[in-house]
């Protein structure tokens, strides 16, 4: 018998025997659905036999017979009321435990998300996505075929997707591009680290999405519910259909604030802050401009993160503040980091591992942070050290940086588009989709073993534009990504440490050594960061400008 529970209040399976009802009073169960008409197979017992194997182990047992492929709205209405009268847990079967599944989706389609849906079919095994117009719509067939179509369209508004709906425009005026993104206001990510550390306004680094999306794309101010690939189609929050001729995926990723427990209650408050989010950087700055003495712990979470050097960054800059005002040897800096190395490119750490003294923290690697009490000043971490037991410890503290432990959106990781992990699933040369040919992603949400940085969005836009219009000519893929990112760390107020690297931790710096040299703190690569690059990303990433980002080509070997 093969039992898959979708939720707490039911379970389905694939056709099942009246010797099985036993098993299944056993396992908990109190009631039991049949949606098998009786007759479909040679083999199969009918109904009444097992309703009177239920009767006899003290189950419930409902008739809702539905034939296979043909679910109606009326059916799933009538499953929905019976799981509502019935004794829970249910037990629910037919010749696969995929029309229960499906009744089960379309019943609860105006109770919980889309996202929710198709996460709890696809974990107990069934592809809910032939009826995922259906499930958006409230679990009614749509009756609307407006459908809109686009030559290419982008899901995500971000710094990937502006920036990639640019560079085509530059390479191919006439294309008829849409983004899809229901955010009013886009965001300068980068600039919170700043922020944080009392160097930007926040205001600075907000502008309106209405003044960012290019001149003559279209926006579509909506939330994607899901993908049907198959037919070149995005279904819409509302059950508004989009369909495509090309598809670029990146909507970023999702901070999972939630995963650590306590933390969401306690958060811009207590000394709970974190620069991941733009109204809680200032609240960064407002803890430190003030804090004189105590304890100041600054969290990483396990990989993958955006910017992987941002929660040391605000310890940097924290502890440069207090070097500088003479508090510093009255606070205890702790840093709590999930892996086992204070930075992934080792090039970079003999550097930083001199602020790290400058400033006399310390280091705990192996730190996972599970839970916090912002009330108590207390938090916990799991750590995880190779080859031992998990062991739980607590740790007091007057201020908490945090950083969030961040997963793909959820429309996302239920998506027919997404590997194992949850990621869109690309070449990651090409950064074109591994099984639909008509799909690239780039940014956060793709699985290339990349840094996720704007600065690798900045890289890897003209790569997808000109494999996407390639692509459009009948052409292979020309342009290749390295994999490069670029990690600013702000190791101290008026100088940073200039990560530059690309797949395998290769630098891949972008100017000559005698002008900077990322492995060491450098005062020009501070004047970068906080005069030269605002701008370029505001008017010229954003507009389609290459500058310093010219695709590289593949090599015709």
């Amino acid at each position: 018998m093969d039992t898959r529970k979708i939720s707490d209040g039911i379970s389905v399976s694939p056709q099942i025997t009246p010797d099985d009802v036993s098993e299944i009073a056993k396992l908990g169960f109190r009631s039991i659905i049949c949606n098998r008409p009786d007759g479909e197979g040679a083999d199969q017992p009918t109904f009444d036999e097992v309703a009177r194997a239920a009767v006899k182990a003290g189950l419930e047992a409902r008739y809702l017979p539905i034939v296979s492929g043909k679910v109606s709205d009326r059916d799933a209405d009538d499953f929905g009321q019976a799981l509502d009268a019935l004794p829970k847990p249910v037990f629910a079967y037919c010749r696969t435990g995929t029309r229960s599944a499906t009744l089960w989706s379309l019943s609860q389609a105006t109770r919980l998300g889309a996202s929710e849906i198709l996460r709890a079919t696809k974990a107990a095994g069934y592809d809910m996505g032939g009826v995922v117009r259906r499930i958006v719509n409230g679990g009614k067939t749509p009756t609307d075929n407006g459908d809109a179509r686009y030559d290419v369209v982008i899901v995500g508004g971000g710094a990937a997707g502006i920036s990639v709906a640019s560079s085509l425009q530059a390479r191919r005026s006439g294309l008829e591009i849409a983004i899809i993104d229901p955010a009013d206001i886009h965001y300068y990510q980068p600039g919170w680290t700043m922020v944080g550390g009392g160097v930007f306004d926040a205001s600075t680094t907000a502008q309106t999405m209405g003044s960012l999306i290019p001149k003559g794309v279209h926006w579509i101010k909506a939330a994607v519910a899901a993908f049907e690939p198959k037919d070149d189609a995005i279904v819409l929050d509302g059950c508004r259909v989009v369909k495509y001729g090309r598809l670029i995926v990146c909507p970023g990723l999702k901070l999972d604030w939630h995963r650590i427990e306590g933390l969401v209650e306690t958060l811009g408050r207590n000394g709970v802050t974190s620069n991941y989010r733009y109204d809680l950087a200032p609240y960064t700055w407002e803890l430190v401009s003030s804090m004189r003495e105590g304890e100041a712990v600054f969290t990483q979470p396990p990989m993958p993160i955006k910017c992987a050097g941002a929660p040391q960054k605000a310890l940097y800059l924290s502890g440069d503040h207090w070097y500088r005002n003479g508090a510093i040897n009255n606070i205890n800096i702790g840093f709590y980091n999930a892996g086992g190395v204070l930075f992934g490119v080792k090039d970079y750490v003999p550097a930083l591992e001199k602020y790290i003294d400058r400033y006399g923290a310390e280091l705990n690697f192996f730190h996972n942070l599970v839970a916090i009490d912002g009330v108590a000043k207390k938090a916990w971490f799991d750590v995880v050290k190779p080859d031992s037991a998990v062991q739980r410890v607590e740790k007091s503290f007057d201020m908490i940086h945090v950083c969030p432990p961040q997963v793909a959106p959820d429309f996302i990781r239920v998506s027919p588009l997404a590997d194992a992990a949850g990621w869109v699933d690309v070449d990651q040369s090409t950064l074109r989709h591994k099984t639909f040919a008509n799909i690239w992603s780039l940014g956060d949400v793709m699985n290339a073993p990349n840094a996720k940085t704007a600065a690798a969005a900045r890289k890897q836009a003209p790569v997808v534009a000109e494999n996407v219009v390639a692509d459009i000519d009948g052409k292979s893929p020309i342009a290749q990504y390295d994999g490069y990112g670029s990690c600013p760390l702000t190791v101290e107020r008026g100088r940073i440490v200039l990560a530059e690297f690309g797949y395998g931790g290769a630098l891949r710096p972008s100017f000559p050594k005698w002008l900077i040299d990322g492995t060491h703190p450098s005062r020009l690569a501070w004047l970068l960061k906080e005069k030269i690059l605002p701008p370029i990303y505001w008017k010229a990433m954003l507009r389609g400008k290459e500058w310093m980002a010219k695709p590289e080509k593949i090599s015709a070997n």
